[in-house]
């Protein structure tokens, strides 16, 4: 008799535990189940469930000795990607017409940059004011503004994508003319724009 009871429990335990790996496994393919554990990353920098304008814009203002050592965010022309100090990755998508580059004009010193890091790129002139034009090559006016650089010393331009153009970078009586386009395999980052 006891023994058939000790069978009976076994054969009770085993069925639970596989109605309990359907129900798990069930689980693991909705979205809503749990958040992917990448999202730790933006919550611990205060950053979950902002878009990627709104996370480039809250690192882009945010002065250079209060930027954190254990994060990296670097724009792709698709997404914007954020590294923790443990190596966990997450991405935002950019949005589908418009394409993000950060500039640093510089008249001595610049550094070598493709995808722009917002937390650790440099450029020389921080917080100083520029005047920024960028004309397309049908001659539309995208760009014809006085902004300051941000702390970094870059300023970031929000541009259609796609185009081909020209960028025009006064400060202080210097400036630069260069070309500028925002296709798929172009830079995110422009640090080769020397006042003259």
């Amino acid at each position: 008799m006891q023994q058939r009871t000790r069978k009976t429990s076994v054969a009770t335990i085993l069925a639970a535990a596989a109605i309990g790996s359907l129900v798990l496994s069930g689980c693991a393919g909705e979205p809503e189940s749990a958040a992917p554990a990448s999202d730790a990353v933006l919550a611990s920098h205060d950053l979950d469930g902002l878009s990627a304008q709104q996370v480039i814009q809250q690192l882009d203002a945010t002065p250079l000795a209060e930027r954190s050592a254990d994060l990296m965010a670097s724009i792709r022309p698709d997404t914007l990607l954020l590294t923790d100090a443990s190596g966990e990755e997450t991405s935002i998508e950019m949005p589908a017409d418009e394409f993000y580059v950060s500039i640093a004009p510089y008249v001595d010193q610049t550094h070598e940059c493709f995808f722009h890091s917002l937390t650790t790129c440099k450029g020389e002139l921080g917080n100083e004011e520029i005047n920024v034009q960028v004309i397309d090559d049908s001659g539309k006016t995208l760009v014809d503004e006085s902004v300051q650089t941000y702390d970094n010393g870059f300023v970031g331009l929000w541009l259609p994508r796609d185009i081909n153009g020209t960028i025009t970078i006064e400060h202080q009586g210097r400036s630069v003319t260069d070309s500028i386009s925002t296709g798929q395999d172009d830079p995110t980052c422009i640090t080769t724009l020397q006042l003259t």
